[in-house]
């Protein structure tokens, strides 16, 4: 298995554009798959120099409603005529950060026939499933950040239902890809105890003290071999890198294999 970052916040190449959202491509024995498309066409872009024709992906996934995972779903549509799309039912609902900005999804695009709607456990094909983990017990307790959506004509703290994770199980190894673990990267590892996880653990605005040490510690506990990205934060991620012997980044433009 191939995993490559099309975007992400960072770039180790000056030729691969970076932007704050996140596009995985995944070659796997018998599929192509695109998890996410970033905030803009920067994916179609990017992809163009790796070598990566997204004409050709079979399978796509959208891990969550937010501007910046799902942002260039119109362009990866008109590009790709064959890939069915799979996101949450409620991935179309209005999400803010704070109470002015709008981080939602193009809601025109919410009866596309390209898009298949999941709910708490999907199967795509032997090895493919997605979950979103909704009705599963959250142990560790892990606030909104400030992002909300709108339900009733009120702003609430999101809880982050329109998430879903995506595990990949393939010659023995079980291999979870998220977007941001909005649900909690401590909860998602505890829930899968996968292999290898690949996604942002939504650090970015923790401040690199205690509770940020706890959460590393908690984390290297895990046998799981990690590959985080996005929204992380870059110092979070530098400052949980000693405390987690299996952690790794992944920048736009680069390869892991699995």
């Amino acid at each position: 298995m191939k995993i490559t970052a099309i975007t992400e916040n960072t770039s180790q190449n000056e030729l691969i554009g970076c932007e704050h959202g996140l596009s995985l491509y995944i070659e796997t024995e018998n599929y192509k798959l695109l998890f996410d498309t970033g905030q803009s066409d920067l994916f179609e872009r990017n992809a163009e120099k790796l070598g990566i024709d997204l004409g050709e992906v079979d399978i796509a996934v959208l891990s969550h409603g937010h501007y910046d995972h799902g942002g260039g779903l119109k362009r990866f549509l008109s590009l790709n005529s064959k890939a069915p799309v799979y996101l949450s039912h409620f991935a179309f609902e209005p999400h803010y950060n704070g109470t002015e900005k709008y981080i939602g999804l193009d809601t025109s695009l919410r009866h596309s026939d390209r898009l298949i709607f999941t709910d708490e456990k999907y199967t795509i094909d032997e090895g493919l499933t997605l979950f979103s983990c909704n009705e599963r017990e959250r142990k560790y307790s892990f606030d909104s950040s400030g992002l909300n959506v709108m339900s009733d004509g009120k702003l609430i703290p999101d809880d982050f239902r329109h998430e879903q994770y995506l595990l990949i199980e393939e010659n023995g190894k079980r291999v979870l890809i998220s977007g941001c673990s909005h649900k909690g990267i401590l909860n998602i590892t505890d829930w899968f105890k996968p292999d290898v996880l690949v996604g942002g653990f939504h650090f970015m605005k923790l401040e690199t003290g205690e509770l940020l040490r706890s959460y590393a510690q908690q984390l290297n506990a895990f046998p799981t071999e990690f590959y985080t990205c996005h929204c992380t934060g870059a110092q979070q991620y530098e400052f949980m890198k000693p405390i987690v012997k299996r952690l790794s980044y992944l920048s736009a433009g680069q390869t892991i294999e699995i």
